[in-house]
């Protein structure tokens, strides 16, 4: 029995079969190897995804944070970059006293980055509102101001004397300037 097989055919058919061949080791040597590999660093990758997302998601939450905070604190934020001046923080507030006088004590030592100065006030005052809505301005006013205890109040006459100490904060700006200097090397 013969086969009768063309020439045309027979072409084919070693073509087709060089080629199944060459399929089948292309995928054994390189695509599975390459195919482990691939799933290898799609699960690292995976991990790391998880990891900058939920990094990512803190820094949109502390961002949202610091606006909010920055937007509903812009005054204090102000406040400290203003530098106190006495013949202004007397000129705002002598309509609560009928006599205002403030002393520079003394310049403290500087608290966490903020310049303090302790200033000794006294003041002659009609009644004692009248120091409550002094407390009120001082709450409003362009510096950081906090009132000592004890508020010493001593009746003369028609007049209340008051005396009391106030610290003043405001940005140490030489301290600033070299921490920045020293972080921008």
């Amino acid at each position: 029995m013969k086969i009768n097989i063309s020439r045309h055919y027979l072409y084919i058919l070693l073509v087709s079969l060089f080629l199944f061949l060459f399929v089948l080791l292309f995928s054994f040597i390189v695509l599975i190897p390459k195919g482990k590999e691939y799933r290898e660093k799609r699960v690292e990758f995976n991990k790391i995804n998880i990891k900058v997302n939920k990094y990512q998601n803190f820094y949109d939450d502390t961002l949202k944070t610091l606006k909010d905070l920055q937007s509903k604190d812009r005054h204090i934020i102000a406040g400290f970059d203003n530098i106190f001046n006495p013949d202004r923080f007397e000129k705002e507030h002598k309509n609560y006293f009928s006599s205002l006088s403030l002393a520079k004590i003394s310049k403290i030592k500087d608290e966490s980055g903020f310049a303090v100065y302790e200033v000794n006030t006294t003041s002659r005052i009609a009644s004692p509102t009248n120091f409550y809505n002094f407390l009120d301005a001082v709450n409003k006013s362009d510096w950081i101001i906090g009132v000592n205890f004890p508020i010493d109040f001593k009746r003369e006459g028609e007049m209340i004397r008051s005396s009391f100490t106030m610290k003043v904060y405001c940005n140490n700006k030489e301290s600033n300037v070299t921490a920045s200097k020293s972080v921008d090397k």
